[in-house]
């Protein structure tokens, strides 16, 4: 008969007797232990190890228990840390336990005083991990007010399953896509699925205002700063503390306003306009652009070092028409919606309205479809919504230009071919050249003198 092993606990110590005792008594109660002498072992074990529990010295030479507590909570943030402690050390360990421990123990320790405590702590991280789970699938379905994102394209849901993935962590998250395509979307999926979803999720449009008025939105000013600073007023960044603060269109920044959120990003503090003294910031940071960073890198627009401390996980949004499994969804998702605005029953297409719906290109991506269904709901009095109640560019639609604008012939020429094809590629990319480049399995450079040939090197 196999028998499950137990909860893995990481000991660290730099006492080898302590770490021997332990590592006996634990396996023979039912844990796997792991140990390491010393806080410099105990770091390069959290790093290399899935640790259920971390049970570690708070003084020891080099690395002390606090930093092993730090390192194993950024891993993890479910992951009981429990200190032990001579009666010194006392008073750093009732601070561990304010700074996020889970318990601490005086040595010398009894051991079944220890080994209750390992058994409440396995007990705690399964609920937290249960929890987070059942919490991400209920968000997921839509439940308790919460609307999960409408998809199940393959394309659609390789982003859902990337952005839970990274949801309970802190880290900077980049969110590219054509306009429309629903990044304020899955950032406030991100923020709803984090260890912060208590906090408040704080936007702007850093395209929307002019630089000045964006720097007093973004880190506060002082009073008497400018014309019309008549008090002090905290920024965005600042407000959304414990909470999650989307940038949104980063790319429009300029390049002052970027050597200051390098700066917000480099050392999570800011100064407000006209202030000298930095104030700290806890705050997660996700950012969207719908333009192409490294493009814009390259030509100088934008700061190479702001987009790598921006790039840390990046997600790429498939435009619509890349996702047309996701059309019929998002129709009943958003007349659904409309009804509950209303107080009314769900409005229903014809089969012709639906078809012209389904045959459409949406250049606007979902954004265009929502309005679009807007439009429809309004103009229709009765349950259906007719061919006639949605926008001409639907109904109406023109016959596919050529890709390439020279004559087909029955035996086009080679590059007539690959002309067509390039452009084809670029246009289902929405312009992006370096994932078009990929597509095709060439170099960007190749491509941009490509380009160049045909006349339409900026694209």
């Amino acid at each position: 008969m196999t028998v499950s092993a137990g909860p893995t606990v990481l000991v660290v110590d730099d006492e080898t007797g302590i770490l021997e005792t332990l590592r006996i008594l634990l396996k023979n109660e039912g844990f796997t232990p792991h140990v390491a002498l010393g806080g410099k072992q105990g770091l390069e074990q959290i790093a290399a190890l899935d640790a259920d529990i971390v049970l570690s010295d708070v003084r020891m030479p080099s690395v002390g228990g606090l930093e092993i507590l730090s390192a194993a909570r950024a891993k993890d943030p479910f992951v009981p840390v429990i200190l032990m402690t001579a009666q010194a050390d006392l008073r750093s360990a009732i601070q561990a336990v304010n700074e996020g421990a889970y318990h601490y123990i005086q040595k010398p320790f009894v051991n079944d005083e220890i080994i209750s405590i390992l058994r409440r702590a396995a007990e705690h991280r399964q609920l937290r991990v249960e929890n987070q789970s059942l919490k991400q699938e209920i968000k997921r379905q839509g439940q308790n007010g919460v609307s999960a994102p409408v998809g199940r394209s393959k394309a659609w849901l390789s982003v859902l399953r990337l952005a839970e993935t990274v949801a309970p962590t802190d880290s900077i998250v980049l969110i590219q896509g054509e306009s429309g395509t629903g990044k304020e979307v899955i950032a406030r999926y991100i923020h709803d699925l984090s260890q912060r979803t208590d906090g408040t999720f704080n936007s702007i449009n850093c395209g929307a205002l002019p630089e000045s008025l964006l720097e007093s939105e973004l880190f506060g000013h002082v009073k008497g700063s400018f014309t019309g600073a008549t008090k002090d007023k905290r920024g965005l960044f600042e407000a959304a503390s414990r909470g999650t603060f989307f940038l949104d269109e980063i790319g429009e920044t300029t390049q002052a306003t970027q050597v200051k959120l390098l700066r917000v990003l480099q050392q999570r503090e800011v100064i407000p306009v006209g202030g000298t003294e930095p104030i700290a910031i806890d705050t997660r940071i996700l950012a969207a652009t719908n333009r192409d960073l490294e493009e814009e890198m390259k030509r100088g627009s934008f700061r190479g070092d702001l987009f790598y401390r921006l790039n840390v996980f990046a997600l790429h949004l498939p435009p619509l028409r890349q996702r047309r499994d996701d059309v019929p969804l998002l129709i009943d998702a958003f007349l659904t919606r409309g009804a509950l605005q209303t107080g009314g029953a769900p409005k229903r297409l014809t089969s012709e309205a639906l078809d012209a719906m389904l045959a459409y290109g949406w250049p606007g991506n979902v954004r265009e479809l929502e309005n679009a269904l807007e439009r429809a709901m309004i103009l229709s009095a009765g349950a259906e919504i007719e061919l006639a109640a949605l926008p001409e560019r639907i109904t109406e639609r023109k016959p596919e230009p050529l890709i390439s604008d020279r004559p087909a012939s029955a035996n086009p020429a080679l590059d007539v071919i690959e002309r067509a094809y390039i452009m084809w590629v670029l246009q289902c990319e929405g312009g992006n050249k370096s994932r078009a480049a990929d597509i095709l399995g060439i170099d960007p450079s190749t491509l941009y003198r490509k380009l160049s040939r045909y006349g339409v090197a900026d694209t």
